[in-house]
């Protein structure tokens, strides 16, 4: 039986409806990709739960009220793994890469999928119709 994994994504997104992203570092998985920040949702936890400590941990924010946007589930050899999609409008402090990972904001004609992990594909599209 496959491992599961849940994983919390912040689609932070600014008055100017522009969007925070951050690369994936060197030494990861899709490592230079871009990414919208998140992480896994620990044992306990809630995605919520997880999307506002990783946004603590990730981006240096603190995240409050995200709206659930939707999952997406997609299957490699060794898991399944379940993306938390959350609209963050709302937050205290200013977002960058505290992990030392690059991150910029961009408007939503900006976010290109190919730029993206593969999972990302869908929400990109459905940002760019909304």
């Amino acid at each position: 039986m496959q491992k599961q994994l849940s994983v919390a994504v912040g689609i932070i997104r600014n008055a100017e409806q522009r969007f925070f992203i951050a690369r994936r570092p060197h030494g990861v998985h899709m490592a230079g990709m871009w990414e919208f920040p998140g992480g896994k949702v620990e044992e306990g936890e809630t995605s919520e739960q997880a999307l506002v400590r990783e946004l603590r941990e990730e981006a240096g924010i603190e995240a409050s009220n995200p709206k659930p946007l939707g999952e997406k589930s997609f299957a490699t050899s060794e898991r399944i793994i379940t993306l938390h999609f959350f609209l963050v409008e709302s937050w205290q402090g200013e977002p960058y890469g505290r992990e030392g990972q690059a991150s910029r904001w961009v408007s939503v004609d900006e976010l290109k999928e190919d730029e993206f992990p593969p999972a990302n594909a869908e929400m990109i599209r459905w940002l760019k119709s909304n």
